[in-house]
């Protein structure tokens, strides 16, 4: 068996989003779902989740979750063998960045928690074919089932998350770096930056593909962590 494998949801999403990747990875390894659901910043989630982790993992973040998986690496990295940022950014919100998520806010206090979640993911976020419209139901339905306040949460420490460019120059763990082609929301530069600043990177974008990686493109995403798990690991 390999090591434990810790794969963290994106904002609005929880372990449906990998149901592809837990399928195919789990028979080689214990995989645990950790909800980035506790807590009102970053800093406090990444604690939380560290209290229930094994003394060593595979780390693998996708959005919001990716978020929380550069502060597991900042507080304990030598816990992390190896690291998987997807569909994500290492910057902090910029003033007007944190000032267009209060409308998400307004609408979710309202009671208008589907109108929050399409604005939170418009469609144009999500790659272009046949299957978007499904793809966007999915997304809808794990929001509407974590609920208005976990949202505001999550939005609220997205607000105040701190900048990790210098988390992640510090990194030397494998680490896989994923996007989608057509992600309008952390666009393939912003991933080719992140790159940049791991020595020890790999950076894969996967055509086609918007911001939910793991369901628009689940068979290729599942082969590209798959490739990174078989690699070595740090010790």
């Amino acid at each position: 068996m390999g090591e434990p494998l810790v794969l963290i949801p994106g904002m609005a999403c929880d372990a449906r989003l990998f149901e592809t990747q837990i399928r195919a990875l789990g028979r080689d390894r214990a995989i645990t779902i950790a909800l980035p659901t506790l807590g009102e910043r970053i800093e406090e989630i990444a604690s939380e989740l560290l209290s229930q982790l094994p003394p060593k993992f595979a780390l693998l973040g996708h959005d919001f979750g990716a978020v929380v998986a550069m502060e597991i690496l900042r507080r304990a990295p030598e816990r992390v063998l190896r690291v998987a940022l997807v569909s994500c950014s290492p910057l902090a919100d910029t003033p007007q960045q944190a000032a267009d998520r209060e409308p998400l806010l307004v609408k979710l206090r309202a009671g208008r928690t589907e109108d929050a979640l399409r604005a939170l993911m418009p469609v144009e976020h999500i790659g272009p074919g046949p299957d978007r419209l499904a793809i966007l139901n999915r997304f809808l339905a794990m929001g509407l089932d974590l609920g208005p306040e976990l949202l505001s949460r999550q939005i609220r420490a997205l607000q105040r998350r701190r900048d990790q460019q210098a988390t992640l120059h510090k990194v030397k763990a494998s680490t896989l770096i994923l996007c989608g082609e057509e992600d309008g929301l952390t666009p393939p530069k912003r991933h080719e930056f992140m790159a940049e600043l791991m020595p020890n990177s790999r950076l894969d974008v996967l055509p086609g593909a918007g911001h939910l990686l793991p369901i628009e493109a689940p068979e290729a995403m599942t082969e590209a962590v798959r490739g990174w798990l078989k690699g070595s690991a740090a010790r």
